[in-house]
This record gives structure tokens, C-alpha cells and sequence, in this order.
């Protein structure tokens, strides 16, 4: 499947103030100059370890449960995993290699040696048991129940031994189970005060503590500490880097920000073609934004080329299918071109004279920017849209309870095609999946029944089938594929760039020499 992450005028008024954009940017460049000089705000070093500054909060770690993506790239470092996907989005053994039985039958072996929690135990047929069963439970309600997809039961045969049953045909079972495993202990909760169970892992890091504000972790095999720290706002991420608070930020910055530390001798940019899909999302069960000529206009209101241009810094491709650029089995999706006649005559087709929508976003600057420029675009065509901006937990909350019109986010980490079912079937809604703007169209229902089921070659011709008619429905509205782009102070050693943002670099990250763990 994939993770969420929360993510604004027409070209000619993007124009237009550009001088005073210009002026915003010298400001706060004399804002940070002044700041460094100053020692504004300096505090006393903190213990030595490599700290990243997050933009959102770490909100649940707990591989069984973990939906956004800051707790999901998280979870990827504490908990090993059955499988593994390769360059191509084709399964590869991780913890375990596989066969298939039959038709309605994979087993799995665990590999040696076996990974350890970090209570030293290792990991055994029963964790991976338990850990698939609790997402299998329909009581416990997991987010992560569609990703997968027909599998109906998972036993231990032995103590490295586990099989897995479908209730269908599934060919690509395998790249399904990519989710980290946590002892089967966890099942029962963790004593009154005592340590949470999920936090012991078995992957290349161990779990410290976790608070809203701070995340810590613990590298197994050296020792380094590596602690994610929230700072919301951009510009603090920043000064922060440079005083040398934090080690490493990535993503979730302004252009003029990344233009700024490019030129900082203490700061190396690294930057690579990104595969999180940003758009628009829209509740169908209202009467405004159900209506699919509104959702049309919207989408020939926005002009996505100079979005891009003026406020991510040409750092973004416009994007068409929820699947990442190159994967098998994304379809080639027409363009919803910039057209704001266009976007008047649905309008006025629709009976609909100066819509009025409120679009929700997250209380970062950059998101906040992209949904006042949107705003100012569809005011240009006839549709007054409110922007209301929150923090970002009690926006997601918003989003997953269905409480919104329009929304902007963005699915990162997506690898499998039957994330289309997970978002976009109608039997998907929360809390059996991610389609938490209520779509139902028949005619996706059916080709994505059918692809479930369905040999490789044809079942990718039915996935292609279903994009192009939900691209024509319109349930989102495609806006980009942002780049990734990291800032590393100097001295920090080993960190790369991986196309879905992931932080598996940290295992092999080191900070400067003065502060590696002894």
C-alpha cells in the first residue's frame, strides 16, 4: 500500500508578486544571518548522537497500526521484515524465502541466522503469526487490513515455519507482506507502567522512548543514538541545522530555504527525483464536491506548472497515477490541462454559480502557501474556497473520520497496484481501508474484483483499466511527484536518498567524529 503525508494563485498573480515574494526571501535571509551571528536562541549542546528535525509527529510506531508515514519510515528501522521489494517493486527474501503450495497456500521459512528483539529473543513462526493475525482481526480494526488483500488465516507449522492461506488466487501474495513483525507477546497489553511491548524490534535499531516531541533510537550494532526531534516550523528546522541542533533534515521545506543552505559551506544538498504522489481528495457523499463536474472543474481550475514553478522550485513532476513513475503497472494518464474556461462551462453545467468549498491542509508553511495559491486559483474560475489549516493530528483524524470537503495530501512508500482496491474500492471505506472519500463506481468495483484474481500479465491490464476510469472520476485530483530533498550538516557521513523518502540510510549514517558513540 502506502502511507500518508499532509502536504497555494494563478499564474499571473504568482507573477505579479513575485517581487514581493522576492523581498520575503531577502528578509529571511537576513532573519537567519542575523540569528547565526547573534546566537539567537543557542542552547547548550545536547548528548552526543545524530538528530533529525521532523516536520510532523512521530504518531504510532507500532508496525500493525502505523498509517502516516513519519511513524511507518520509523517502524522500517526497528522491525525486521518477511520480504523485501527490489528496484522494480518485485518481491525479494528478507527475514524468510518462500514457496507456494498450492494455489491458496505460500509457505514461509525463516532465514538464518534469525534477527533479535531486543529483548535477545529471536524471531520465531509465532511472531510473524501473530503479528499478520492481529491485522487478519476484524475487531482490532487495522489500517493495514487491505493491504492484504485475499490472505484469510496465517498459522505456525513450526517454530520457523509458517503458512499463510487466501481465501483467492493471489500471484503477488508474497510482495505483500512487507510489514514489520513484532513478538507475539504483544497481543496481551503491556503491564500498568511498564515498557509498551511493540517497542522491542528485531530490525537494526531498538526503541528508546517516544513522545510527541522527541523520538529516540538506539543503532544495535554501535551504539549511536539517533533522536528525531519535532521543530513544525521550517524556518527554526533550519536555524537549527545550522547552530548545529540538528544533523539531517529531509523534505518539507521551502525552495528559498533549500536555496539558502545550498549555498551554506557547513551544509551539503542532496536532492533526487521523489515517487510520493500529492493531490487533491474529495468526500463524495457531499453534494457539492460528489458531483463530478465540480471535481472536473477543480481539476482544469488548478495550473499545476506554475504551482510547481513558483512555489516548489521546479523540485516536483505532475503526476497521474497514485503508482510511483516506472512501476509495472501504472497507466499512462492524460493530462488535466489548465483551462479555466473550461472549468466555467462544468460549472454552469453543474447549476453550481460560485461553489463554495473549505479545504483542509496541515499548519505547515508550505502546504499552508500551495492551498492559498489553489484558493486564489479557483477564485479565478468562480469557486470560493476556505482554507482551514490544523495541526497536523487532528488533521489526519479529520481526514480519516471523513470530516472534510477538500483536502490535500500526499501517498508515499506505495509498491503494490493493488493499492488502488485499498483506496478506491467501495468495500475500502474506513475502517476496512484508506477510501475515506466514500468512492463507489461500480466499474472500479468489478476490475479491481477481477485483477484480485487475475494471471500477472492480465491482472496488470485490469489495474490499468481501473486508473483510467478512476483518473476520469476523479476522486483525486493528481498534483505532483515532489522531489526528495535532504540537507546534512558537514561531517555527517553515508546518508542517501531513497525514492519512496525512507530513512533506511541511518543503519549506515554516521554524525562527525567528535560525537560517534565510544
Amino acid at each position: 500500500m502506502g502511507l500518508l503525508v499532509a502536504r497555494g494563485a494563478a499564474t499571473g498573480m504568482m507573477a505579479a508578486r513575485r517581487p514581493g515574494r522576492q523581498r520575503g526571501v531577502r528578509r529571511l535571509i537576513a532573519l537567519l544571518g542575523a540569528c547565526l551571528l547573534a546566537g539567537c536562541g543557542r542552547q547548550e549542546p545536547p548528548p552526543p548522537a545524530l538528530r533529525v528535525g521532523l516536520a510532523q509527529p512521530v504518531l504510532d510506531v507500532d508496525p500493525r497500526r502505523a498509517a502516516d508515514a513519519a511513524s511507518a519510515r520509523i517502524g522500517r528501522l526497528l522491525y525486521s521484515r518477511l520480504v523485501e521489494l527490489d528496484a522494480e517493486y518485485r518481491p525479494r527474501p528478507a527475514a524468510a524465502d518462500w514457496r507456494q503450495l498450492d494455489a491458496l497456500h505460500w509457505r514461509f521459512t525463516l532465514r538464518a541466522p534469525r534477527p533479535r528483539f531486543a529483548d535477545g529473543a529471536p524471531l520465531t513462526a509465532a511472531d510473524v503469526a501473530a503479528t499478520y493475525g492481529a491485522v487478519l482481526d476484524a475487531g482490532a480494526a487495522s489500517p493495514l487490513r487491505g493491504e492484504l488483500g485475499s490472505l484469510a488465516a496465517v498459522a505456525a507449522v513450526d517454530d520457523g515455519t509458517v503458512d499463510f492461506t487466501l481465501s483467492a488466487a493471489d500471484a503477488l501474495f508474497p510482495a505483500r507482506l512487507t510489514q514489520g513483525i513484532v513478538p507475539a507477546r504483544c497481543g496481551s497489553p503491556a503491564p500498568a507502567g511498564g515498557r509498551p511491548c511493540h517497542y522491542d524490534g528485531s530490525g537494526p535499531f531498538e526503541l528508546k522512548s517516544l513522545a510527541a516531541d522527541r523520538v529516540v533510537l538506539l543503532r544495535r550494532r554501535d551504539g549511536l543514538r539517533v533522536e528525531f526531534l519535532l521543530v513544525p516550523d521550517p524556518t527554526t528546522r533550519v536555524l537549527k541545522l545550522l547552530r548545529g541542533e540538528l544533523d539531517l533534515l529531509q523534505n518539507d521545506l521551502p525552495p528559498e530555504l533549500v536555496a539558502y543552505l545550498s549555498h551554506r559551506s557547513a551544509v551539503s544538498v542532496l536532492r533526487a527525483p521523489g515517487t510520493g504522489y500529492h493531490y487533491l481528495g474529495f468526500n463524495l457523499a457531499d453534494p457539492v464536491t460528489g458531483d463530478v463536474r465540480l471535481r472536473r472543474a477543480v481539476a482544469h481550475g488548478i495550473d499545476r506548472a506554475a504551482l510547481i514553478r513558483y512555489l516548489l522550485g521546479g523540485a516536483a513532476r505532475p503526476a497521474g497515477s497514485v503508482l510511483p513513475p516506472g512501476h509495472y503497472a501504472a497507466a499512462e494518464l492524460p493530462a488535466y490541462r489548465h483551462d479555466p474556461e473550461l472549468a466555467r462551462r462544468l460549472l454552469a453545467e453543474a447549476g453550481m454559480e460560485h461553489p463554495s468549498l473549505t479545504y483542509k491542509t496541515s499548519t505547515d508553511p508550505l502546504r499552508l502557501r500551495i492551498a492559498t495559491a489553489i484558493q486564489a486559483q479557483l477564485a479565478a474560475v468562480g469557486i470560493r474556497v476556505r482554507v482551514q489549516s490544523t495541526e497536523w493530528g487532528s488533521f489526519f483524524d479529520a481526514i480519516r473520520g471523513g470530516r472534510f470537503q477538500m483536502y490535500s495530501l500526499a501517498w508515499v512508500g506505495v509498491t503494490q497496484p493493488d493499492v488502488l482496491r485499498q483506496v478506491f474500492h467501495s468495500a475500502s471505506v474506513p475502517p476496512a481501508g484508506a477510501n475515506r472519500g466514500r468512492f463507489a463506481d461500480p466499474a472500479v468495483d468489478a476490475l479491481l474484483d477481477a485483477a484480485a484474481g487475475a494471471e500477472p500479465a492480465r491482472q496488470t491490464a485490469l489495474y490499468q483499466a481501473a486508473q483510467r476510469r478512476i483518473h476520469a472520476q476523479l476522486p483525486y485530483v493528481p498534483l505532483w511527484y515532489e522531489d526528495n530533498v535532504a540537507a546534512v550538516r558537514a561531517g555527517v557521513r553515508g546518508y542517501a536518498l531513497r525514492p519512496d523518502g525512507a530513512w533506511d540510510a541511518l543503519d549506515h549514517t554516521d554524525p562527525p567524529d567528535d560525537r560517534h558513540p565510544h
